[in-house]
């Protein structure tokens, strides 16, 4: 049994993991013009600054979770915050944009790896009935980070120069990897080998589709350099689920998805990654472009954001373990589409940002009342032994539908609108924000058909499932 002590330092180390590789999928943004000058890098290139982490982590987050099945989940959590910190000291060496991009990509790499072992070692350092204020405060951070990204970035470039938002990696990396290994327990899946053929066929498959679908941002969907590999992306994911279903240790077990918590959970959470951040991604820019805010003043402002996460996570993840994931996935989706749709029906050149404070904190409670629960119901839905993979997929899904969030509301903000002036801004951005208010709303009704509310009741289908399979 796991000390309470060993549980609390699990805790925190894998808090920090997953604070510093959330925070640095969005910290670059607003250091785009300062590496632009310094670098003389074309927009192509500064695009794959941004592009080059998303898509490296999106696509390895299955593999991150298998290695850490077949190796030990301490053991690559740490090689992850180690190739990490690494690759962060590259980024901010780098002479050229070249290396800089090969930088970003390795770093996606490495957070890929720790990013669903977080998930992992908690569930195994702590009891059932403690896990969900774990995970209340695990899902805290992970909203705390998106919010702060800006923030911190603006601060860093604004104070110093945007080498330091990598430099700053360095040292929080120095500490946790020895801190890893001296308190973290080890553990492995139950399986042995490694599902070598899935993870080719789920990496590729994968990098297929978020490299169209971040290339769509700037091309469009109808240019061959988006849809070929789109195509060849769903063919090599859909050679993966058939082979999955045959392998007798697959990376994935299929039937996870007959489990209706879990595939409903995982419906939820991207339809939630689609509608909010994809959202995020023009509102921040509509703080600056259209209300003239600094970075600075843009990432101070939607602190208002976080803290509504901060306080209510913990508090969803505790009473969710009493009374069921479904009801807080209800309401957290139902509170985000009232929030975005309330923001979509004020926005204007001449916005005020008092006006957009109490959407703000809707929105926030919204995605808190969604973290924890469903990470919670993912847990629930399968055995101790496969959370690191029920993890990994989890993971992946929802990256996915923040990478198709942006993608499709950029379709429908440059049809309609654009950056030319802050009206056109206007124009592009309201119509994109009620189409993350219906995928929103949609997933609202999804959560609504989640099958069961209390964890005596998804263990008994867990056994069930298991049983025929």
């Amino acid at each position: 049994m796991t000390s309470s002590r060993t549980s609390r330092w699990t805790l925190l180390v894998v808090s920090v993991g997953l604070f510093m590789t959330v925070l640095d999928n969005l910290v670059v943004n607003v250091a785009l013009p300062s590496i632009h000058r310094d670098l003389g890098s074309s927009i192509q290139a500064l695009e794959w600054t941004v592009n080059a982490y998303v898509l490296s982590y999106a696509v390895f987050l299955l593999t991150g979770a298998a290695l850490g099945d077949r190796f030990g989940r301490k053991r690559m959590f740490t090689t992850g915050i180690a190739l990490f910190t690494l690759s962060s000291a590259a980024a901010a060496l780098a002479p050229g944009t070249g290396i800089l991009i090969a930088a970003r990509a390795s770093q996606g790499l490495g957070a890929a790896i720790v990013t669903p072992l977080t998930l992992t070692l908690l569930a195994d350092a702590f009891p059932p009935q403690q896990r969900g204020v774990a995970l209340g405060i695990w899902s805290a951070i992970s909203g705390v980070a998106v919010a702060l990204g800006p923030l911190v970035g603006g601060a860093v470039v604004q104070l110093a120069s945007w080498h330091y938002i990598f430099w700053i990696n360095v040292p929080v990396g120095a500490v946790l990897v020895p801190l890893a290994i001296g308190q973290l327990d080890e553990s492995r899946g139950v399986s042995r080998s490694l599902d070598l053929t899935g993870l080719g066929l789920a990496s590729s498959g994968l990098f297929g589709i978020v490299f169209a679908l971040v290339r769509s941002q700037s091309l469009g969907w109808g240019e061959a350099q988006v849809v070929l590999p789109l195509a060849i992306g769903a063919a090599l994911v859909i050679g993966f689920i058939a082979y999955e279903l045959r392998a007798a240790e697959p990376m994935l077990p299929m039937h996870f998805f007959a489990r209706r918590s879990f595939a409903v959970t995982n419906a939820i959470s991207l339809s939630m990654y689609f509608g909010m951040f994809g959202s995020i991604f023009f509102l921040s820019q509509y703080l600056q472009n259209v209300l003239h805010n600094s970075p600075l003043q843009a990432g101070v402002k939607l602190l208002v954001w976080t803290g509504a996460t901060m306080v209510v996570s913990p508090l969803a993840g505790f009473f969710s373990e009493r009374y069921g994931s479904r009801p807080f996935m209800v309401a957290g989706l139902s509170l985000q589409a009232v929030a975005l749709g309330w923001l979509a029906t004020l926005t204007g050149v001449h916005q005020t940002y008092t006006s957009m404070i109490a959407p703000f904190v809707l929105a926030g409670s919204g995605m808190a009342l969604v973290f924890a629960p469903a990470a919670n119901a993912v847990l629930a839905s399968v055995r101790a032994h496969q959370a690191g993979q029920a993890s990994g997929a989890t993971n992946a899904i929802r990256e996915l539908g923040g990478v198709l969030g942006i993608a499709v509301l950029a379709t429908v903000f440059t049809s309609h609108g654009g950056y030319r002036s802050p009206q056109a801004f206007v124009s592009g951005l309201t119509p994109a924000m009620w189409v993350g208010v219906a995928v929103l709303a949609g997933g609202a009704l999804i959560a609504a058909a989640l099958p069961f509310s209390t964890r005596a009741e998804a263990a008994a289908q867990v056994g069930t499932v298991a049983a025929a399979a």
